[in-house]
């Protein structure tokens, strides 16, 4: 990731689509930051919406133009959500933790969420956006957030507006994903302890169909499951849930 040049927005769709338009454009460069006060189309994953209410969250997305060969996303969103936790562990949030594949919890609570996404992709030019959202100073939330379970820095008593929460997460992320390219096995260790996947016994959905077991190896060619009656080698990609159980 090159030094980050910020394009700051005020209301836009989503920092996502700003990214993508200036790919689709020609003008955008490597460690592009795009950041906006308001999305109107904010995302999470499965296309769920992200409430992006004005100048509470920090909505961000860092366009990412590797070398060849090309990271695999699991590893983008793991670097991206480790280097949120180390951000919140630095402000003093000790508990907070990752729930596969891209939440960051503090108890059971979301307070931030990673989006990777990659479009026509070609091998020969890799380009990835990785967007952000990191709930910031909103001491609410609409019922229906809520009712998933959401919270922010304020509630968890750090006064941090966004983009000082910018500011101080991209170093995090610039080393996290530095520690991707040049040591993915160290990557996926501190991304398998940080969402407590190793402790014990898990539940993993491999598409519509649910096993449970303990998780002997995790890496990015995926995860071994001891069921009890046999070990199960599953890709990442394969993987849409894994949970502590």
């Amino acid at each position: 990731m090159s030094a980050p040049r910020l394009v700051r927005h005020d209301t836009v769709d989503s920092t996502n689509e700003r990214a993508f338009a200036a790919l689709a454009a020609g003008t955008a460069r490597d460690g592009d930051v795009h950041t906006a006060r308001a999305q109107t189309a904010g995302r999470g994953a499965r296309g769920r919406a992200w409430a992006s209410a004005p100048g509470e969250g920090l909505y961000a997305s860092v366009v990412l133009l590797p070398d060849p060969p090309a990271p695999p996303p699991a590893a983008l969103t793991m670097a991206a959500g480790l280097a949120v936790q180390d951000l919140l562990h630095a402000l003093g949030l000790a508990g907070a933790r990752l729930k596969w594949p891209n939440d960051v919890l503090v108890g059971q609570r979301k307070l931030a969420g990673i989006l990777i996404e990659s479009r026509g992709f070609d091998p020969r030019r890799p380009a990835f956006v990785c967007g952000i959202g990191l709930n910031a100073l909103q001491q609410t939330f609409t019922p229906e957030v809520e009712a998933r379970g959401a919270t922010s820095l304020a509630r968890e008593g750090v006064a941090l507006a966004p983009e000082a929460a910018l500011d101080r997460l991209l170093p995090h992320l610039a080393a996290r994903l530095a520690e991707a390219r040049e040591r993915p096995a160290d990557l996926c260790a501190a991304f398998a302890a940080a969402a407590g996947l190793l402790e014990g016994p898990v539940r993993v959905l491999r598409g519509e169909v649910e096993l449970r077991g303990r998780i002997t190896a995790f890496g990015l060619d995926g995860l071994a499951l001891e069921t009890g009656a046999e070990l199960v080698r599953i890709p990442l990609e394969h993987a849409t849930g894994v949970s502590p159980v």
